[in-house]
């Protein structure tokens, strides 16, 4: 038998515990008035950040990076690797050991 600590106990584990919610986790769209930079109070969550991004105001945390691209993905380094494989390629056919 499995024992687990449980409100300040050591009880036997059953998977049949309420204690933890499994249904949908909802956020609300409410929150405290909040002063946006218009001077205007706003109660929901949707309107504060479209007058934000209407102002041109990025949220902190919600901003999108731009995506990384490789240095290997660029034409010129793809040609110059290419060329490098090529040549070994033909000096080791040539004989030449290091």
């Amino acid at each position: 038998m499995i024992y687990v600590y449980r409100n300040g106990r050591v009880v036997p584990k059953d998977n049949t515990y309420v204690g933890v919610s499994r249904g949908p986790y909802v956020i609300s769209d409410t929150m405290e008035p909040t002063e946006q930079v218009n001077g205007k109070f706003y109660t929901s969550k949707a309107t504060f950040r479209a007058v934000g991004r209407e102002l041109g105001l990025i949220e902190v945390g919600t901003e999108k990076p731009k995506p990384f691209v490789r240095s290997t993905d660029r034409r010129e380094v793809k040609a110059a690797r290419r060329q490098a494989l090529k040549n070994a390629v033909e000096k080791y056919k040539a004989g030449h050991r290091v």
